[in-house]
C-alpha cells in the first residue's frame, strides 16, 4: 500500500470499505448485551474502560509467529464470513487513515455533501432537537448543519479545477480568497459507497430502525439510506438505535466525501443514541469510528473498548481498535487486535487491516496473499472494489505500476466511481510516465474529494509538467489544502499531520515544524516520525532529525518517501555511505514515490557519487 498521504482516513489508506452484515447480539438492549459472554469465553462486562497499558516498547516489531486464522482460512480459499458479504468500515484512515496519507486514507480520509436547508426538529417531549433535515433536503437528505458554537460556518466542498484557473488570472490575494471560498461553497458533488447496514439490529424504544435505510446503506446508497433514517426518527425520535445508525452514516459520508463539517452533525446524533440508552455499543462503536475520522486515535480506542465490553463481536468496534492501536504507533497491540478480530468476525474489513498490520513490520508477501485471497472471495462490487484497491496501492508502494494498474482497472470495473481507486491509478499514472493520464485521473478526484494527499499530488504534477499557468494552478492546489485544513479543524479534526506533511514541502517551514512536534506529543507512529524529522530537516535541524527518520523506518516498514528522507538527511548529517543505502533503495523501491522527491533523490545520489 502506498505511503500515508495527506488526509487519508485512519484505516490504512484503504478509503471507504464495503458495507457489512448485521452484528451478533443487535437483538439485545444495551444491559443484555452488558451480560454475554465473549467469544474467547470472558464475561463481557457493562461500563467505561480506558485505553490498554502501553508495552515497555512500542517500537519492537512483533516476531513473526502462526499466521492468524484469516490469512490460513484465505489461503486455503475457503469463505471466512459464512456466505454473507462483509460490510464497509472506513478506512485510514492514517486514518487515517486513518487516516492519514495513506490513512492512508489516511487516514483517511475527509469528505464533500450537499446543500440543504435546515430540517425541522423532532419535539423537545420526544426527545428531538437533532437536525433531520427536510423529507427532500439535499441529495444526502441533509439539510444545513450549523454544528456547534465555535465550528464555524465552514461546512462546504471544493469546486472543480477548471474554476482555479480564472482565480489565477487575479492577483495572489484574490486567487487565494477565490480558492477558500470555492471550498467553503463547493461540497456538494460526489457520490459514495459507503459502510453499512452491518449494525442494523433492533433499534431501541421506539421500534425497528428502517428495513429501508438498512437496506440502502448496505446497498451503498448512503444519500437514500440517510434520507430514510432521517423520516424514521422525525416519526419516532426516541429509536436510539436510529440515532446510532444516522451519527455513523454522517461519518461515512464526512469520510468518503471530504466534508469534515458532517462531523459536528455524526457528534450529536450518537450523542442522541447515548442519551436515550446510555452505554449502548452501537453508539460507542460509533464514537470510536468517529473519534478515529478525526484523528483522536486514544478516543477512538478508549470508544471501542467500552463497545467491546457492550458486544466482542462489534465488526465496527473490532476495526475501529486496530486502526486506533495502528495510528498510535502500538504496533504490537495492533497485531494482537487484529487476531483477535479475526477470531471474532472475519471478514474483508478485518482481513484488509490485518494485511497492513503485516505490511508494517515488513512482511509484504503475507500482506499480497491475504488480499489476493479476500479478492478472490469478494463476492459484492463494494467489495471488489475495496480489496482491489488495497491490492493496487500494495503494488504501487513496492514500484509494481503496472500490476497496481491492473488492480485498480479491477476495482473501478467493480465501481466506476470509487474515489480511492480512481486516486490510485493516477498516482500509478504518474509514476509509470503517463502524466497527462495522471493530472486528468486527479483533477477528477479533487473535484469530488479534494483532499490534501490528492491536492498536492495534482499541484507536483501541475509543477512538474511546467505548461503556462501550470504554476499558477499548483499554487491555487497547496492553497486550498490549507482552506481544508481550516475546514477539518473547524469539524474538530486533528490536521496537524496533514499540515506538517504538506507545508514541509510546500508551506511554511515553521508551521511544518509545529504541526509535526504537536501531532508527535499525541501519538509516535512512522508516520509522525517521519513527518516530524523532514519538518526538522527543512528547518535546518538535522542533527535533531536522524534519530526520528530511523525510527520511522524501524519497523521494517519499506516506504520510498520515508527512505527519501532518512537519506537526505543523512547526507546533510555527513553519513554519505548511510546516505547513498537509503537513497538508492527509495529509487529501487517505488522509482515514481513523487515526481519532485525522485528528482532530488537522483540528484543527491549524483552528489554523493562526486563527492568519492
Amino acid at each position: 500500500m502506498p505511503p500515508r498521504t495527506h488526509g487519508s482516513p485512519p484505516n490504512g489508506g484503504r478509503g471507504a470499505e464495503p458495507p457489512s452484515p448485521a452484528e451478533p447480539g443487535h437483538d439485545r438492549t444495551p444491559d443484555e448485551a452488558a451480560h454475554r459472554r465473549g467469544p474467547d469465553g470472558e464475561r463481557a462486562r457493562p461500563g467505561a474502560q480506558g485505553p490498554p497499558p502501553r508495552e515497555p516498547d512500542r517500537w519492537r516489531v512483533p516476531a513473526a509467529g502462526p499466521e492468524p486464522a484469516a490469512f490460513r482460512r484465505a489461503v486455503d480459499g475457503r469463505r471466512t464470513d459464512g456466505g454473507r458479504e462483509a460490510a464497509a468500515e472506513h478506512r485510514t484512515g492514517p486514518g487515517e487513515n486513518v487516516s492519514e496519507g495513506r490513512t492512508h486514507r489516511r487516514c483517511g480520509t475527509p469528505p464533500e455533501d450537499e446543500d440543504g436547508r435546515r430540517a425541522p426538529s423532532a419535539p423537545a417531549a420526544d426527545g428531538g432537537g437533532e437536525d433531520l433535515g427536510p423529507a427532500g433536503a439535499g441529495a444526502d437528505g441533509h439539510g444545513r448543519d450549523p454544528g456547534p458554537a465555535g465550528a464555524g460556518g465552514a461546512g462546504q466542498r471544493v469546486g472543480a479545477p477548471r474554476r482555479f484557473s480564472a482565480a489565477a488570472r487575479r492577483s495572489r490575494w484574490a486567487r487565494l480568497t477565490v480558492c477558500a471560498g470555492l471550498l467553503a461553497v463547493a461540497m456538494t458533488a460526489g457520490a459514495v459507497a459507503v459502510e453499512g447496514g452491518r449494525d442494523e439490529g433492533r433499534a431501541g424504544a421506539a421500534g425497528a430502525a428502517p428495513v429501508v435505510a438498512a437496506g440502502a446503506l448496505a446497498g451503498g446508497d448512503l444519500g437514500a439510506g440517510i434520507r430514510s433514517l432521517q423520516a424514521h426518527l422525525r416519526a419516532q425520535p426516541r429509536d436510539f438505535g436510529g440515532w446510532a445508525t444516522l451519527g455513523t452514516a454522517y461519518v461515512e459520508q464526512a469520510r468518503t466525501q471530504g466534508d469534515p463539517s458532517r462531523y459536528p452533525q455524526a457528534e450529536r446524533a450518537l450523542e442522541r443514541s447515548l442519551a436515550l440508552a446510555p452505554g449502548n455499543e452501537r453508539a460507542l462503536a460509533g464514537r470510536a469510528a468517529l473519534a478515529a475520522a478525526r484523528h483522536d486515535f486514544t478516543g477512538a480506542l478508549a470508544y471501542a473498548d467500552r463497545a467491546l465490553e457492550q458486544n466482542p463481536h462489534s465488526e465496527r468496534a473490532l476495526c475501529s481498535r486496530i486502526d486506533a492501536l495502528v495510528e498510535l504507533g502500538r504496533y504490537e497491540e495492533a497485531a494482537d487486535a487484529a487476531a483477535t478480530a479475526d477470531r471474532r468476525r472475519p471478514g474483508v474489513p478485518v482481513f484488509t487491516r490485518y494485511a497492513y498490520v503485516r505490511e508494517l513490520r515488513g512482511d509484504v508477501r503475507t500482506a499480497r496473499e491475504v488480499l489476493r485471497r479476500a479478492l478472490d472471495g469478494a463476492s459484492s462490487p463494494a467489495d471488489v472494489a475495496y480489496v482491489a484497491t488495497a491490492l493496487g496501492q500494495l503494488a504501487w508502494n513496492q514500484g509494481e505500476y503496472e500490476a497496481a494498474l491492473t488492480h485498480y482497472a479491477r476495482a473501478l470495473a467493480a465501481d466506476d466511481g470509487y474515489l480511492p481507486a480512481l486516486e490510485g491509478r493516477a498516482r500509478a499514472q504518474a509514476a509509470g510516465g503517463d502524466r497527462a493520464g495522471a493530472v486528468k485521473t486527479l483533477e477528477q478526484v479533487v473535484v469530488r474529494s479534494p483532499l490534501p494527499g490528492p491536492l498536492v499530488a495534482l499541484g507536483e504534477l501541475y509543477e512538474e509538467r511546467g505548461a503556462d499557468g501550470d504554476r499558477a494552478k499548483a499554487r491555487d492546489q497547496y492553497a486550498l489544502v490549507d482552506a481544508w485544513t481550516a475546514l477539518a479543524r473547524a469539524g474538530g479534526v486533528d490536521a496537524d499531520l496533514d499540515t506538517a506533511l504538506a507545508a514541509a514541502d510546500h508551506g511554511d517551514a515553521g508551521e511544518a515544524l509545529r504541526a509535526a512536534r504537536a501531532e508527535w506529543d499525541r501519538r509516535h507512529s512512522v508516520h509522525t516520525a517521519d513527518a516530524l524529522a523532514w519538518a526538522l530537516h527543512v528547518n535546518g535541524r538535522d542533527e535533531e532529525a536522524l534519530p526520528y527518520a530511523r525510527r520511522a523506518t524501524a519497523t521494517g516498514y519499506r516506504d520510498a518517501a520515508f527512505l527519501y528522507h532518512r537519506g537526505v538527511i543523512e547526507k546533510a548529517t555527513g553519513h554519505d555511505r548511510a546516505a547513498r543505502r537509503s537513497l538508492t533503495a527509495a529509487l529501487e523501491l517505488n522509482p515514481g514515490f513523487s515526481p519532485p522527491g525522485a528528482r532530488a533523490a537522483r540528484a543527491a545520489l549524483k552528489e554523493l557519487e562526486a563527492a568519492r
